[in-house]
Protein backbone atom coordinates (compact mmCIF):
# COMPACT_ATOMS: atom_id res chain seq x y z
CA UNK A 1 0.00 0.00 0.00
CA UNK A 2 2.75 2.02 1.20
CA UNK A 3 4.98 1.59 -1.63
CA UNK A 4 1.97 2.04 -4.33
CA UNK A 5 1.50 5.43 -2.84
CA UNK A 6 4.95 5.97 -3.21
CA UNK A 7 4.57 5.62 -7.05
CA UNK A 8 1.46 7.81 -7.34
CA UNK A 9 3.51 10.84 -5.22
CA UNK A 10 6.13 10.18 -7.76
CA UNK A 11 4.25 10.44 -10.85
CA UNK A 12 2.11 13.10 -9.10
CA UNK A 13 5.39 15.41 -8.65
CA UNK A 14 6.17 14.69 -11.94
CA UNK A 15 3.05 15.87 -13.78
CA UNK A 16 3.10 18.97 -11.20
CA UNK A 17 6.85 20.09 -12.51
CA UNK A 18 7.82 19.92 -8.84
CA UNK A 19 11.00 22.28 -8.49
CA UNK A 20 14.54 20.25 -8.22
CA UNK A 21 16.21 20.13 -5.04
CA UNK A 22 19.66 18.68 -6.81
CA UNK A 23 21.05 20.04 -10.01
CA UNK A 24 24.30 19.25 -11.69
CA UNK A 25 26.05 20.52 -14.08
CA UNK A 26 28.47 19.05 -16.27
CA UNK A 27 30.71 21.44 -18.12
CA UNK A 28 33.12 20.71 -21.10
CA UNK A 29 35.49 19.85 -19.28
CA UNK A 30 33.91 17.17 -17.48
CA UNK A 31 33.04 16.15 -20.91
CA UNK A 32 36.29 15.21 -21.73
CA UNK A 33 36.57 13.52 -18.55
CA UNK A 34 33.55 11.40 -19.58
CA UNK A 35 34.79 11.21 -23.36
CA UNK A 36 37.88 8.98 -21.84
CA UNK A 37 36.04 6.57 -19.78
CA UNK A 38 33.02 6.73 -22.22
CA UNK A 39 35.60 5.39 -25.45
CA UNK A 40 37.34 2.96 -22.78
CA UNK A 41 33.61 1.30 -22.63
CA UNK A 42 32.94 1.93 -25.88
CA UNK A 43 35.64 -0.15 -26.89
CA UNK A 44 35.01 -3.16 -24.44
CA UNK A 45 31.22 -3.23 -26.25
CA UNK A 46 32.52 -3.51 -29.36
CA UNK A 47 35.12 -6.27 -28.85
CA UNK A 48 32.39 -8.10 -27.54
CA UNK A 49 30.23 -7.79 -30.32
CA UNK A 50 29.31 -10.51 -33.06
CA UNK A 51 29.41 -8.51 -36.62
CA UNK A 52 26.24 -9.90 -39.00
CA UNK A 53 27.38 -12.69 -41.14
CA UNK A 54 27.92 -11.26 -45.30
CA UNK A 55 27.96 -13.45 -48.41
CA UNK A 56 28.38 -12.27 -52.21
CA UNK A 57 29.59 -14.08 -55.57
CA UNK A 58 33.37 -13.73 -56.77
CA UNK A 59 33.75 -13.85 -60.18
CA UNK A 60 36.65 -16.13 -61.28
CA UNK A 61 36.84 -15.33 -65.01
CA UNK A 62 35.73 -18.08 -67.64
CA UNK A 63 35.28 -20.50 -64.34
CA UNK A 64 31.91 -18.72 -63.57
CA UNK A 65 31.36 -17.59 -60.21
CA UNK A 66 32.18 -18.71 -56.46
CA UNK A 67 29.74 -18.18 -53.97
CA UNK A 68 31.31 -16.67 -50.54
CA UNK A 69 30.21 -16.72 -47.14
CA UNK A 70 31.59 -14.77 -44.27
CA UNK A 71 30.50 -15.72 -40.32
CA UNK A 72 31.19 -15.95 -37.08
CA UNK A 73 32.99 -12.57 -37.25
CA UNK A 74 34.41 -10.70 -34.40
CA UNK A 75 36.62 -7.87 -33.43
CA UNK A 76 39.92 -9.42 -32.75
CA UNK A 77 41.70 -6.11 -32.35
CA UNK A 78 40.82 -2.58 -31.64
CA UNK A 79 43.40 0.68 -31.73
CA UNK A 80 40.78 3.52 -31.15
CA UNK A 81 42.17 6.79 -30.37
CA UNK A 82 39.79 9.65 -28.30
CA UNK A 83 37.10 11.06 -30.46
CA UNK A 84 36.15 14.51 -30.40
CA UNK A 85 33.43 14.90 -28.14
CA UNK A 86 31.46 18.37 -28.18
CA UNK A 87 28.13 19.55 -26.81
CA UNK A 88 25.37 20.17 -29.25
CA UNK A 89 23.34 22.76 -28.44
CA UNK A 90 19.70 21.82 -27.90
CA UNK A 91 20.13 18.54 -28.59
CA UNK A 92 22.78 16.33 -27.06
CA UNK A 93 25.98 15.89 -28.01
CA UNK A 94 28.61 14.95 -31.19
CA UNK A 95 30.98 12.72 -31.38
CA UNK A 96 33.62 12.34 -34.46
CA UNK A 97 36.08 9.44 -34.09
CA UNK A 98 38.62 9.22 -37.13
CA UNK A 99 41.34 7.44 -37.67
CA UNK A 100 41.07 4.24 -36.05
CA UNK A 101 42.02 1.32 -36.64
CA UNK A 102 40.12 -2.42 -36.59
CA UNK A 103 41.11 -6.57 -36.76
CA UNK A 104 38.02 -8.64 -37.46
CA UNK A 105 38.50 -12.46 -37.24
CA UNK A 106 35.76 -14.97 -39.00
CA UNK A 107 35.58 -17.94 -40.77
CA UNK A 108 34.61 -18.41 -44.60
CA UNK A 109 32.79 -20.80 -46.79
CA UNK A 110 32.53 -20.95 -50.52
CA UNK A 111 30.03 -23.06 -52.64
CA UNK A 112 31.03 -23.42 -56.69
CA UNK A 113 29.15 -26.18 -58.52
CA UNK A 114 29.13 -29.31 -56.04
CA UNK A 115 32.06 -28.17 -54.73
CA UNK A 116 32.23 -26.52 -50.84
CA UNK A 117 34.97 -25.21 -49.15
CA UNK A 118 35.94 -23.74 -45.47
CA UNK A 119 38.53 -21.72 -44.02
CA UNK A 120 39.15 -18.94 -41.47
CA UNK A 121 40.33 -15.22 -42.13
CA UNK A 122 41.72 -11.78 -40.60
CA UNK A 123 40.40 -8.32 -42.15
CA UNK A 124 42.12 -5.59 -41.60
CA UNK A 125 40.19 -1.97 -41.51
CA UNK A 126 42.68 0.95 -41.48
CA UNK A 127 41.64 4.78 -40.51
CA UNK A 128 38.09 4.04 -39.84
CA UNK A 129 35.83 6.85 -39.20
CA UNK A 130 32.69 7.63 -37.28
CA UNK A 131 30.22 10.46 -36.75
CA UNK A 132 27.41 10.08 -34.38
CA UNK A 133 25.00 12.63 -33.62
CA UNK A 134 23.78 11.45 -29.61
CA UNK A 135 20.43 12.65 -28.47
CA UNK A 136 20.23 13.17 -24.68
CA UNK A 137 16.74 13.48 -23.38
CA UNK A 138 15.33 12.18 -20.50
CA UNK A 139 11.73 9.29 -20.50
CA UNK A 140 8.23 9.60 -18.91
CA UNK A 141 9.39 7.72 -15.52
CA UNK A 142 12.28 10.22 -15.26
CA UNK A 143 15.25 8.34 -16.70
CA UNK A 144 18.13 9.85 -18.32
CA UNK A 145 17.87 8.82 -22.04
CA UNK A 146 20.33 8.63 -24.52
CA UNK A 147 19.81 8.05 -28.42
CA UNK A 148 21.73 8.15 -32.04
CA UNK A 149 19.63 10.38 -33.93
CA UNK A 150 22.59 10.22 -37.01
CA UNK A 151 25.44 8.20 -37.66
CA UNK A 152 28.16 8.18 -40.64
CA UNK A 153 31.02 5.78 -40.96
CA UNK A 154 33.92 5.69 -43.42
CA UNK A 155 36.99 3.29 -44.04
CA UNK A 156 40.13 4.48 -45.91
CA UNK A 157 41.84 1.39 -46.32
CA UNK A 158 41.28 -2.48 -45.93
CA UNK A 159 42.82 -5.87 -46.39
CA UNK A 160 41.86 -9.49 -46.03
CA UNK A 161 43.79 -12.42 -45.68
CA UNK A 162 41.94 -16.36 -46.40
CA UNK A 163 43.14 -19.08 -44.17
CA UNK A 164 43.27 -22.78 -44.85
CA UNK A 165 41.22 -25.17 -47.44
CA UNK A 166 41.82 -23.59 -51.12
CA UNK A 167 42.83 -19.99 -49.26
CA UNK A 168 45.09 -19.75 -51.89
CA UNK A 169 42.30 -19.85 -55.04
CA UNK A 170 40.09 -16.92 -52.97
CA UNK A 171 43.16 -14.47 -52.21
CA UNK A 172 43.84 -14.61 -55.93
CA UNK A 173 40.89 -12.23 -56.60
CA UNK A 174 40.93 -10.86 -53.38
CA UNK A 175 41.07 -7.32 -55.58
CA UNK A 176 37.97 -7.78 -57.32
CA UNK A 177 35.75 -8.27 -53.99
CA UNK A 178 37.95 -6.18 -51.70
CA UNK A 179 35.32 -3.71 -52.77
CA UNK A 180 32.34 -5.08 -52.43
CA UNK A 181 33.52 -6.45 -49.17
CA UNK A 182 34.49 -3.85 -47.68
CA UNK A 183 31.09 -1.39 -48.71
CA UNK A 184 29.58 -4.40 -46.39
CA UNK A 185 31.52 -4.11 -43.23
CA UNK A 186 31.19 -0.24 -43.85
CA UNK A 187 27.58 -0.84 -43.75
CA UNK A 188 27.82 -2.70 -40.18
CA UNK A 189 29.41 0.03 -38.71
CA UNK A 190 27.31 2.34 -37.46
CA UNK A 191 24.79 -0.54 -36.67
CA UNK A 192 27.45 -2.01 -34.09
CA UNK A 193 28.05 1.87 -32.37
CA UNK A 194 24.22 1.89 -32.15
CA UNK A 195 23.94 -1.33 -30.31
CA UNK A 196 26.09 -0.32 -27.91
CA UNK A 197 24.07 3.04 -27.40
CA UNK A 198 21.37 0.89 -27.04
CA UNK A 199 22.72 -0.83 -24.47
CA UNK A 200 23.28 1.88 -22.76
CA UNK A 201 20.02 3.42 -22.97
CA UNK A 202 18.57 0.17 -21.92
CA UNK A 203 20.78 0.25 -19.00
CA UNK A 204 19.91 3.94 -18.15
CA UNK A 205 15.76 2.91 -18.66
CA UNK A 206 16.38 0.40 -15.98
CA UNK A 207 18.27 2.04 -13.60
CA UNK A 208 15.81 2.54 -10.38
CA UNK A 209 14.90 6.19 -9.59
CA UNK A 210 13.64 5.54 -5.92
CA UNK A 211 17.09 4.90 -4.28
CA UNK A 212 16.96 2.88 -0.44
CA UNK A 213 19.15 4.19 1.94
CA UNK A 214 19.57 2.90 5.50
CA UNK A 215 17.00 0.92 4.94
CA UNK A 216 14.26 3.21 6.38
CA UNK A 217 14.63 6.16 3.66
CA UNK A 218 14.17 6.21 -0.03
CA UNK A 219 15.62 8.85 -2.12
CA UNK A 220 13.44 9.76 -5.66
CA UNK A 221 15.74 10.74 -7.64
CA UNK A 222 14.04 11.35 -11.21
CA UNK A 223 14.36 13.68 -13.52
CA UNK A 224 12.23 16.92 -13.28
CA UNK A 225 12.65 18.09 -16.86
CA UNK A 226 14.49 16.88 -19.89
CA UNK A 227 18.19 17.92 -19.98
CA UNK A 228 19.18 21.60 -20.80
CA UNK A 229 22.24 21.18 -23.48
CA UNK A 230 23.95 24.62 -24.15
CA UNK A 231 27.67 24.72 -25.95
CA UNK A 232 29.95 24.75 -23.02
CA UNK A 233 27.28 22.73 -20.46
CA UNK A 234 24.74 20.27 -19.69
CA UNK A 235 22.55 20.65 -17.05
CA UNK A 236 20.36 17.83 -14.91
CA UNK A 237 17.04 18.64 -12.82
CA UNK A 238 16.23 16.10 -9.98
CA UNK A 239 13.31 15.85 -7.76
CA UNK A 240 15.94 14.78 -4.83
CA UNK A 241 13.05 14.37 -2.28
CA UNK A 242 13.37 11.69 0.48
CA UNK A 243 10.49 9.74 1.76
CA UNK A 244 9.96 7.12 4.75
CA UNK A 245 10.23 3.46 2.95
CA UNK A 246 7.88 2.52 5.32
CA UNK A 247 4.78 4.81 4.41
CA UNK A 248 5.94 7.95 2.46
CA UNK A 249 4.05 11.16 2.68
CA UNK A 250 5.27 14.56 1.62
CA UNK A 251 6.73 16.89 4.01
CA UNK A 252 4.51 20.17 5.24
CA UNK A 253 6.86 22.49 3.32
CA UNK A 254 7.82 22.70 -0.42
CA UNK A 255 11.14 22.86 -2.77
CA UNK A 256 12.14 26.45 -3.66
CA UNK A 257 13.45 27.09 -6.99
CA UNK A 258 17.04 27.70 -7.07
CA UNK A 259 19.94 28.73 -9.77
CA UNK A 260 22.86 26.76 -9.74
CA UNK A 261 25.54 28.38 -11.48
CA UNK A 262 28.10 26.96 -13.79
CA UNK A 263 31.77 26.38 -12.53
CA UNK A 264 34.15 26.15 -15.81
CA UNK A 265 36.98 25.61 -14.13
CA UNK A 266 35.37 22.24 -12.89
CA UNK A 267 34.51 19.39 -14.11
CA UNK A 268 30.92 18.89 -12.30
CA UNK A 269 29.26 21.25 -10.20
CA UNK A 270 26.43 19.76 -7.86
CA UNK A 271 23.41 21.52 -6.02
CA UNK A 272 21.78 20.27 -3.00
CA UNK A 273 18.88 22.71 -1.67
CA UNK A 274 17.56 23.20 1.76
CA UNK A 275 14.37 21.02 0.39
CA UNK A 276 17.05 17.98 -0.05
CA UNK A 277 18.01 18.05 3.49
CA UNK A 278 14.95 18.81 5.00
CA UNK A 279 12.62 16.27 3.41
CA UNK A 280 15.42 13.33 4.67
CA UNK A 281 14.57 14.76 8.42
CA UNK A 282 10.80 14.68 7.81
CA UNK A 283 11.34 11.45 6.81
CA UNK A 284 13.15 10.18 9.64
CA UNK A 285 11.02 11.95 11.89
CA UNK A 286 8.18 9.94 10.16
CA UNK A 287 9.40 6.51 10.91
CA UNK A 288 9.35 7.46 14.55
CA UNK A 289 13.71 7.28 14.58
CA UNK A 290 13.88 11.13 15.98
CA UNK A 291 13.47 9.26 19.37
CA UNK A 292 15.93 8.58 22.47
CA UNK A 293 15.51 6.95 26.20
CA UNK A 294 18.47 8.43 27.73
CA UNK A 295 19.38 7.22 31.48
CA UNK A 296 21.69 7.51 34.12
CA UNK A 297 24.03 4.71 32.68
CA UNK A 298 24.54 7.18 29.54
CA UNK A 299 25.80 9.95 31.46
CA UNK A 300 29.52 10.85 32.01
CA UNK A 301 30.70 10.48 35.16
CA UNK A 302 32.08 13.73 35.54
CA UNK A 303 28.99 15.69 34.67
CA UNK A 304 27.80 17.52 37.04
CA UNK A 305 24.26 16.18 36.96
CA UNK A 306 22.91 12.63 37.01
CA UNK A 307 19.74 11.10 36.34
CA UNK A 308 18.11 10.27 39.79
CA UNK A 309 15.96 12.18 41.92
CA UNK A 310 18.11 13.11 44.30
CA UNK A 311 20.77 15.20 41.88
CA UNK A 312 17.53 16.39 40.16
CA UNK A 313 16.68 17.92 43.28
CA UNK A 314 19.16 20.60 42.73
CA UNK A 315 16.38 21.42 39.76
CA UNK A 316 13.06 20.43 40.71
CA UNK A 317 13.12 21.12 44.86
CA UNK A 318 9.96 19.00 45.47
CA UNK A 319 11.60 15.92 43.24
CA UNK A 320 13.35 13.95 45.78
CA UNK A 321 10.85 14.80 48.70
CA UNK A 322 7.91 13.11 46.40
CA UNK A 323 9.77 10.38 44.94
CA UNK A 324 13.38 9.78 47.09
CA UNK A 325 16.40 7.98 46.00
CA UNK A 326 14.95 6.64 42.71
CA UNK A 327 16.71 6.78 39.38
CA UNK A 328 15.01 8.59 36.58
CA UNK A 329 14.80 8.04 32.65
CA UNK A 330 14.33 11.01 29.81
CA UNK A 331 12.17 10.23 26.60
CA UNK A 332 13.91 12.65 24.41
CA UNK A 333 11.95 13.07 20.70
CA UNK A 334 11.62 15.83 18.38
CA UNK A 335 8.56 18.09 18.53
CA UNK A 336 8.89 18.80 14.93
CA UNK A 337 10.79 18.58 12.08
CA UNK A 338 14.64 19.67 12.48
CA UNK A 339 14.83 22.34 9.98
CA UNK A 340 18.65 23.24 7.69
CA UNK A 341 18.55 26.58 5.95
CA UNK A 342 21.30 28.36 4.20
CA UNK A 343 22.47 31.27 3.93
CA UNK A 344 25.56 32.95 2.11
CA UNK A 345 28.87 30.83 4.09
CA UNK A 346 27.00 29.96 6.69
CA UNK A 347 24.20 26.94 7.30
CA UNK A 348 21.94 26.87 10.53
CA UNK A 349 20.25 24.29 12.19
CA UNK A 350 16.57 24.38 13.98
CA UNK A 351 15.79 21.92 16.64
CA UNK A 352 12.78 21.35 19.08
CA UNK A 353 12.43 18.66 21.07
CA UNK A 354 10.68 17.54 24.14
CA UNK A 355 11.70 15.66 27.04
CA UNK A 356 9.36 13.86 29.20
CA UNK A 357 11.04 12.46 32.53
CA UNK A 358 9.77 9.50 34.14
CA UNK A 359 10.74 8.03 38.05
CA UNK A 360 11.84 4.41 37.91
CA UNK A 361 10.27 2.74 40.73
CA UNK A 362 12.72 0.39 42.77
CA UNK A 363 13.29 -3.41 41.49
CA UNK A 364 10.51 -2.64 38.51
CA UNK A 365 10.44 -1.26 35.47
CA UNK A 366 7.18 0.85 35.93
CA UNK A 367 7.59 3.99 35.36
CA UNK A 368 6.09 7.73 37.04
CA UNK A 369 5.52 10.44 34.71
CA UNK A 370 7.04 13.70 36.08
CA UNK A 371 7.56 16.66 34.06
CA UNK A 372 7.77 17.60 30.09
CA UNK A 373 10.56 19.71 29.25
CA UNK A 374 10.44 21.64 25.77
CA UNK A 375 13.79 22.79 24.64
CA UNK A 376 14.88 24.36 21.15
CA UNK A 377 18.36 25.30 20.06
CA UNK A 378 19.72 27.44 16.98
CA UNK A 379 23.08 25.72 15.73
CA UNK A 380 25.19 27.74 13.03
CA UNK A 381 28.02 25.97 11.29
CA UNK A 382 30.62 27.20 8.52
CA UNK A 383 31.94 24.07 6.44
CA UNK A 384 34.30 23.46 3.64
CA UNK A 385 36.55 20.76 2.06
CA UNK A 386 40.34 20.81 2.51
CA UNK A 387 42.86 18.03 0.82
CA UNK A 388 39.33 16.04 0.22
CA UNK A 389 37.98 16.47 3.74
CA UNK A 390 35.01 18.33 5.04
CA UNK A 391 36.28 20.57 7.18
CA UNK A 392 34.42 23.28 9.52
CA UNK A 393 33.10 24.54 12.89
CA UNK A 394 29.73 24.60 14.68
CA UNK A 395 28.49 27.11 17.40
CA UNK A 396 25.92 27.51 19.72
CA UNK A 397 23.07 30.55 18.69
CA UNK A 398 20.62 30.00 20.94
CA UNK A 399 18.88 27.48 23.53
CA UNK A 400 16.24 27.58 25.68
CA UNK A 401 14.40 25.50 27.82
CA UNK A 402 10.54 25.15 29.13
CA UNK A 403 8.07 23.46 31.25
CA UNK A 404 6.00 21.95 29.10
CA UNK A 405 3.61 20.32 31.69
CA UNK A 406 4.12 18.90 35.28
CA UNK A 407 2.86 16.38 37.86
CA UNK A 408 4.94 17.36 40.37
CA UNK A 409 3.95 20.92 40.72
CA UNK A 410 6.16 24.46 38.76
CA UNK A 411 9.39 24.83 38.76
CA UNK A 412 11.91 27.42 37.20
CA UNK A 413 13.95 26.22 33.90
CA UNK A 414 16.31 28.42 34.26
CA UNK A 415 19.32 26.83 36.60
CA UNK A 416 18.98 23.63 34.39
CA UNK A 417 19.04 25.70 31.09
CA UNK A 418 22.66 26.94 32.41
CA UNK A 419 24.07 24.27 32.87
CA UNK A 420 22.81 22.55 29.82
CA UNK A 421 24.16 25.27 27.72
CA UNK A 422 27.66 24.83 29.71
CA UNK A 423 28.01 21.50 28.78
CA UNK A 424 26.62 22.10 24.70
CA UNK A 425 29.39 24.73 24.88
CA UNK A 426 32.22 22.98 26.86
CA UNK A 427 31.88 19.55 26.12
CA UNK A 428 29.43 18.35 23.69
CA UNK A 429 30.42 21.37 20.52
CA UNK A 430 34.25 20.92 21.28
CA UNK A 431 34.07 17.38 20.66
CA UNK A 432 32.34 18.31 17.83
CA UNK A 433 34.51 21.19 16.43
CA UNK A 434 37.55 18.85 17.13
CA UNK A 435 36.24 15.67 14.53
CA UNK A 436 35.76 18.54 12.08
CA UNK A 437 38.88 20.40 12.38
CA UNK A 438 40.26 17.01 11.76
CA UNK A 439 37.88 16.86 9.04
CA UNK A 440 35.57 13.68 7.15
CA UNK A 441 36.17 12.24 4.42
CA UNK A 442 33.79 12.92 1.57
CA UNK A 443 32.45 9.83 -0.08
CA UNK A 444 33.91 8.38 -2.53
CA UNK A 445 32.54 6.96 -6.17
CA UNK A 446 33.74 3.74 -7.57
CA UNK A 447 36.17 3.86 -10.13
CA UNK A 448 36.38 7.81 -10.04
CA UNK A 449 38.81 9.82 -7.38
CA UNK A 450 37.52 13.59 -6.97
CA UNK A 451 39.66 16.29 -6.62
CA UNK A 452 39.99 20.19 -6.52
CA UNK A 453 36.29 20.33 -4.63
CA UNK A 454 35.34 23.11 -3.14
CA UNK A 455 32.35 23.60 -1.56
CA UNK A 456 30.25 26.93 -1.28
CA UNK A 457 27.14 27.73 1.01
CA UNK A 458 24.61 29.99 -0.61
CA UNK A 459 20.95 31.28 -0.03
CA UNK A 460 18.94 27.97 0.09
CA UNK A 461 21.11 25.55 -1.29
CA UNK A 462 25.03 24.26 -0.97
CA UNK A 463 27.05 24.52 -3.82
CA UNK A 464 30.25 21.64 -4.50
CA UNK A 465 32.27 22.24 -7.50
CA UNK A 466 34.99 19.07 -8.16
CA UNK A 467 37.12 17.84 -10.92
CA UNK A 468 37.66 14.15 -11.33
CA UNK A 469 39.56 11.33 -11.88
CA UNK A 470 39.42 7.47 -12.42
CA UNK A 471 40.37 4.40 -13.83
CA UNK A 472 38.46 2.21 -16.79
CA UNK A 473 35.02 1.19 -16.32
CA UNK A 474 35.03 -2.87 -15.15
CA UNK A 475 33.74 -4.92 -17.29
CA UNK A 476 29.39 -4.66 -17.28
CA UNK A 477 29.69 -1.46 -15.71
CA UNK A 478 28.22 1.88 -16.60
Amino acid sequence: MCRSLLLLLSLAACAMATNPAIKAVLTDKGLKFGTKVGTEWLQAQILKAQIPDMSGDVSLSILGSVHYTLSRMGVARLNMPLPSVVFSEGTGVQVDLTGFNMAVKGQWNTHYLFIRDSGTFRLGMFNVGVSLQLQVGSDENGHLSVSSVQCRSSIGAMDILFHGGASWVLQQFVTQFKHQIQSQVQEKICPTFERGIQGLESHLAAMNVSIPLYRVLLLDMPLTSSPAIQASDLSLDFKGEFYSAQCPKEPPFVSEKFQLPPQERFMLTLGVSEFCLNSAAFAYMSTGLLQINITDKMIPPHFPIHLNTSSFGQFVPQLPKLYPNMLMLFHVYASSTPLVSFLPDNATLLLSASAKAYAIKPNSSALIPLFRLDLSANIGGKFFVEDMMLKGSLMLNNFTLTLGASEVGTFSTLPLQKVLNVGITTMALPLLNAKLKHGLPIPAIKNVNLSNTVLKVNKGFVAVATDAAGSALEEGQL
